[in-house]
């Protein structure tokens, strides 16, 4: 019955797929204040975000949208890697990825209740702080659990709550705006390292929807146009509140750190605009986790369909939705709800650029190994202008990683060590029967790439790299060879 239903739950349209996006990238202007006061004033700022979009948010959208829907599966970048590269390779884009998401999506029950006790300060207390994280945690994992459509309507109305109070404040602040303020930077106080890692944090993760891309409907065009429309709301929702704030007001640089957008919000507004805005900084945050948990929750169901890690990992509920990689994905956020974001950030961006440098170079690859694979959306440049696409991307990437503190490279290296090692042990779980995995109940079919990638096309005998290669790897699979 499960099955059944699962087949036929509901897809993602447009719209709830531009709000997932935006959610996985930015979930609003909250958290870029930083950016003025590690940039020195708003001119930085400011550039920061008119800039960064051409050379990393565009390339990195154009990128997933001919990868996602050359290969509409779930996964995402998984698929690309181990097409590209093999399944070794695939697997730890995918562990990396998963790790980071996790670390990543534990922060948003704390930062929801982090606002909340500026209102109610009960939840300071570790009595009430605890049981509150553990509800919170319950029960966003139980609207992923009730289906993907239901999160993406929900992420519909977040997003429009969480920008409504910076329209508002845009508007009210416009008499009162100065453009000579849009100018001021100090030199001095411009801390580059921390200026680099918010913009980058601000602009990255375009990436994390194609792991939802067997669940979009129509996904070769809606894909796409999901990504510019993305774009655009991601740059407007932040380049519009701090235009306004930072031309209305006569504040010091120092003055811009998390959470500044609410006292913005009382000087232009009054205390009614802080509150609205504080409570936009709440539900953005649940915003934030549900696109999250589903990201993370279907790249690890697209990892056990392909035969990566065991196939209890790919059962649905009868709401379509993969139970156990929910649970997983939760239990994670439970126990890494004590870490901070000052502390994960930089870890974060280092994970992120290693995994990100690696779809660049799939990317790559796959336009000169397969160029005649069937792209329903392709980049329109050739090989030689994919390339020159890639090459400022990945120079800021490499940047990020070179302004990494020794800490940040030990704690990669370790969790870097341990993907390495997990994939010869499931390896070997694989081999020895101890875990059943989804290509075991396969048997020797090989599946074409037409009937389960891509569209199907007159003349097109494509076939996924990525399959082959993980079915030729196991000795259950001994007619691979001859097919």
């Amino acid at each position: 019955m499960g099955d059944e239903r699962a087949k036929i739950a509901p897809k993602l349209t447009i719209l709830p797929l531009i709000a997932l996006i935006f959610y996985d990238v930015s979930g609003g202007p909250f958290g870029v204040e930083d950016s003025v006061s590690t940039g020195g004033g708003p001119l930085l700022a400011l550039l920061g975000f008119l800039v960064f979009p051409f050379i990393w948010s565009i390339p990195e959208a154009l990128v997933t949208a001919e990868l996602a829907t050359s290969f509409p599966q779930n996964g995402g970048y998984v698929v690309w890697i181990s097409a590209a590269f093999g399944p070794f390779w695939g697997f730890q884009e995918g562990f990396w990825k998963w790790f980071s998401g996790v670390m990543d999506n534990a922060l948003y029950p704390v930062l929801f209740l982090d606002y909340l006790k500026r209102s109610f300060p009960v939840f300071s207390h570790i009595f009430a702080r605890i049981p509150a994280l553990l509800g919170i945690t319950a029960s966003l994992t139980y609207l992923n659990y009730r289906g993907l459509h239901i999160v993406g309507f929900s992420a519909v109305v977040l997003a429009v709550f969480s920008l409504c109070p910076f329209v508002v404040m845009t508007i009210l602040s416009i008499p009162r705006i100065r453009p000579r303020k849009w100018l001021v930077v100090d030199y001095s106080m411009v801390n580059w390292r921390g200026y680099f890692n918010s913009m980058f944090w601000n602009l990255n993760y375009w990436d994390k929807a194609s792991t939802l891309a067997g669940e979009v409907e129509n996904p070769s065009k809606t894909f796409p146009k999901a990504m510019f429309g993305a774009v655009v709301l991601v740059v407007c929702s932040y380049l519009v509140p701090l235009l306004a704030g930072t031309g209305a007001l006569e504040t010091d640089s120092s003055d811009w750190s998390d959470g500044y957008f609410a006292e913005v919000g009382a000087l232009i507004g009054g205390a009614w605009l802080k509150w609205w805005i504080q409570a936009a900084a709440a539900m953005s945050n649940m915003g934030l986790f549900e696109a999250e948990m589903s990201s993370d929750a279907y790249q690890l169901l697209g990892m056990s369909e392909m035969g990566m890690i065991p196939s209890v990992f790919a059962s649905r509920s009868k709401y379509g939705t993969p139970t156990f990689s929910i649970l997983c994905s939760a239990i994670g956020v439970i126990f890494l709800s004590w870490m901070s974001f000052q502390e994960i950030l930089e870890f974060l961006n280092f994970l992120y650029s290693i995994g990100m440098l690696l779809e660049l170079a799939a990317f790559i690859k796959l336009r000169i190994k397969k160029p005649d694979l069937h792209r329903p959306y392709k980049v329109p440049l050739q090989t030689f202008g994919a390339i020159m696409l890639c090459l400022p991307p990945a120079a800021l990437l490499v940047l990020v990683m070179c302004l990494a503190s020794a800490q940040t490279f030990l704690i990669s290296g370790i969790i870097i060590s341990v993907g390495f090692l997990l994939y010869p042990s499931l390896s070997q779980a694989k081999n020895r029967g101890w875990v059943k995995f989804i290509s075991e109940q396969q048997g020797d079919t090989l599946p074409d790439v037409e009937d389960c990638l891509v569209e199907p096309q007159p003349r097109q005998e494509v076939l996924d790299e990525a399959v082959i290669r993980l079915l030729s790897e196991s000795p259950s699979s001994p007619n691979i060879a001859n097919q």
